[in-house]
């Protein structure tokens, strides 16, 4: 385990040893500024001694892969786990907008001059994710000294993975070309015949079924099915959409990544103009060739140029939530018609939600609160520590943020306790810091 420094004007410099930091700070020639990763800060000015360290990024449309190393040690590595909620909470936000628009409210004349998008536009799903990605090369910046900055990407041909012998101009001849619309290639497709009772209701009205929800699955071919009326309605009211699933895996995160990696590039690149690129098939040549596992840390220690490079006995994981919940209704209504109100409050007994604290000497994060004072503790990677603690066992460590981190043990994966002994790094520190 490393304890990051940084100077008194607010530069990183080289980690230090655990028994080095606890020296600082018993002279008061150090404070804390961070607890996870573990961060001091030097009352006293020092340039210090540092060595080239290069921080290799995995990039992804879920999860990350950091890893910053120097020839011989690996200073800090980990998993980041990106949001994958956006699009669904923006659709349930499109379901509100259209219910208000059919309930009787006052007139208002129709605006459309407000709907123009800037140049370079995203997603807000993809906007999140290319956001994340440079927030977290800054966050490594700000407590270690990286010289070199190397960044994976991928490009993926959709209509190649859908068809491997498509060449040529069938690239311009999809398969719904000749068709009015979606609905009427999905009939044509089916052969205008319901795919449950294969015509044998005789109903003669069809409708067109999202096999997953449309907030997830979206308007894809591969997501809708051709249906009769009565067993569209009977379906939903039995609740049997699980027995349909899709034929093909949908090429969402093959097309966001497509997108992504030139904006990805294009930010690190304004901030850090020595950054680089590199592409999958050489960190997997790379991993191959030293034997290494497949794991999002290791390829991206392969990224870095230092596959051989010592990892520590410490590995953080990073989680993206978001930071307020503006839903002010429940999606389902109540009896009566009554909408359920979604507000909370937000503090209950001095506690929020996705606060990290201390629940019988370890370490976890509040993922569900009662206003009884009864909280659900939980880690990362959705372990759950306690289904209903007492605020009275909880003892707050940080606040909540929208990048949760935590600290694992490489060894078995295991999060680390607060009492956890520390261990002697191997870095080579002489000049590391000077002292008044």
């Amino acid at each position: 385990m490393f304890v990051y420094v940084i100077n008194k004007h607010g530069e990183p410099l080289m980690p230090c040893s655990p028994r080095k930091a606890r020296i600082l700070l018993k002279q008061q020639k150090a404070k804390v500024v961070k607890p996870t990763p573990f961060t001091i800060q030097l009352i006293y000015g020092s340039s210090g001694y540092k060595q080239p360290i290069s921080l290799g990024v995995d990039t992804g449309t879920k999860h990350v892969g950091l890893s910053a190393a120097t020839e011989k040690q690996v200073l800090i590595e980990g998993e980041v786990q990106l949001r994958t909620d956006i699009q669904e909470l923006l659709a349930t936000r499109s379901q509100f907008r259209r219910t208000r628009r059919s309930r009787t409210t006052r007139y208002r004349q129709p605006r459309f001059l407000n709907r123009t998008r800037k140049v370079g536009w995203l997603a807000p799903s993809v906007q999140n994710k290319v956001d994340a990605h440079i927030k977290l090369v800054n966050l490594i910046h700000r407590i270690l000294p990286v010289t070199n900055l190397t960044i994976e990407v991928a490009q993926f041909d959709t209509q190649l993975l859908k068809n491997p012998t498509i060449q040529g101009e069938e690239y311009q001849q999809g398969g719904q070309m000749g068709f009015w619309n979606t609905r009427e290639y999905i009939f044509y497709r089916d052969g205008h015949t319901c795919q449950w009772c294969k015509g044998k209701k005789k109903d003669k009205i069809l409708n067109v079924h999202h096999i997953e929800s449309r907030k997830t699955g979206g308007n894809s071919p591969d997501n809708l099915l051709t249906l009769c009326e009565s067993c569209h309605t009977e379906l939903h009211q039995k609740g049997l959409e699980h027995l349909f699933q899709r034929k093909s895996k949908p090429l969402r995160d093959a097309s966001q990544m497509t997108v992504m990696r030139w904006f990805i590039y294009n930010g690190l690149k304004n901030g850090y103009p020595d950054a680089q690129l590199t592409y999958g098939y050489k960190t997997k040549h790379t991993r191959i060739s030293h034997g290494l596992a497949k794991e999002h840390c290791i390829d991206a220690r392969c990224i870095s140029g230092h596959p051989l490079a010592v990892p520590t006995d410490t590995t953080y994981l990073w989680k993206c939530v978001r930071k307020n919940n503006r839903q002010l209704h429940k999606a389902n209504t109540l009896k009566g018609g009554k909408r359920k109100s979604n507000k909370a409050k937000r503090l209950v007994k001095g506690f929020q939600l996705f606060d990290k604290v201390c629940y019988e000497g370890q370490s976890c994060f509040i993922f569900g609160r009662r206003s009884s004072g009864y909280f659900d503790l939980r880690l990362l990677d959705g372990t759950k520590i306690h289904a209903s603690a007492s605020y009275k066992k909880l003892k707050k460590m940080e606040y909540a943020t929208t990048l949760l981190v935590e600290g694992r043990r490489a060894s078995d994966s295991s999060p680390t306790s607060v009492k956890s002994g520390y261990s002697r790094p191997n870095i080579d520190e002489k000049e590391n810091m000077a002292h008044n």
